[in-house]
């Protein structure tokens, strides 16, 4: 494949937010990351889980290479805490937002590459390039940071086509939860509820410079997201269907 700099989506240049001149403003990242991380971590603690596929993420490991993991943005914080602790490195902002987001996601055991589409994207993509040719997974919100909501972004597709890991979609689904008013529809998982977690089967993307082929991949992922939100609907309502134990700390 071509230099990886060369079809980077939306390569922009990195700007320095000024949020952190304010030490008000970081003395309130620092809250809000003391505070949620806790919260979030008690909340997933009490969660049940129904997991199909895991079997598509095992064949990944033991081909010896990593997964492009790719789910929606709205279903951001039952997979945070599902997948804790796998050195799994994501994008972040480096504005406001970000910064208390990379800090709660940094004690859940995640990386952090920072930038996003619209900023930085350059070099956090190429940073996910380097993490991921180290051996480290890559997860992403594929219709992140802004949306629209449930299409498919090109970054996982092409981080997968650079490093030539596949792209491992999945989805979760709560029996019970809060749905914010955001233009992700954020789930938010009740305490006790239990989770269903579909994992697809891996998506190739070609080492190549064809637009087509990637944009065809997209279109798969779109597809397989879409499937895998049914058959967690389907799965909650399976009682037969063993749980798979929760994880520990």
């Amino acid at each position: 494949m071509a230099n990886p700099e060369s079809r980077i989506p939306n390569p922009e240049p990195l700007e320095r937010s000024d949020w952190r001149l304010s030490l008000h403003k970081r003395a309130e990242v620092a809250a809000i990351a003391g505070l949620a991380y806790p919260l979030v971590a008690a909340l997933g603690h009490t969660l049940r889980w129904r997991v199909d596929g895991w079997q598509h993420l095992e064949s990944i490991l033991a081909s010896g290479r990593q997964p492009v993991m790719a789910f929606w943005h709205g279903r951001i914080l039952p997979a945070t805490f599902y997948f804790r602790h796998r050195g799994i490195v994501v994008i972040t902002s480096e504005n406001f937002d970000g910064e208390w987001i990379a800090r709660i996601i940094e004690r859940f055991g995640y990386g952090t590459s920072r930038g996003s589409t619209s900023r930085g994207a350059k070099r956090a993509m190429l940073q996910l390039v380097r993490d991921m040719r180290r051996g480290k997974p890559a997860g992403f919100t594929v219709d992140g940071p802004r949306g629209p909501a449930r299409v498919v972004q090109p970054g996982a597709v092409w981080l997968a086509g650079a490093t030539g890991n596949p792209v491992l979609p999945f989805h979760l689904e709560a029996s019970s939860h809060w749905t914010m008013r955001s233009w992700d529809r954020t789930q938010i998982p009740k305490p006790f509820s239990t989770v269903a977690l579909t994992i697809g089967e891996p998506l190739e993307v070609p080492r190549c410079d064809d637009t087509a082929a990637l944009e065809s991949a997209q279109a798969v992922l779109q597809e397989s997201l879409m499937r895998l939100e049914q058959s967690a609907l389907s799965l909650l309502g399976d009682r037969t269907t063993s749980q798979r134990p929760q994880r520990g700390a």
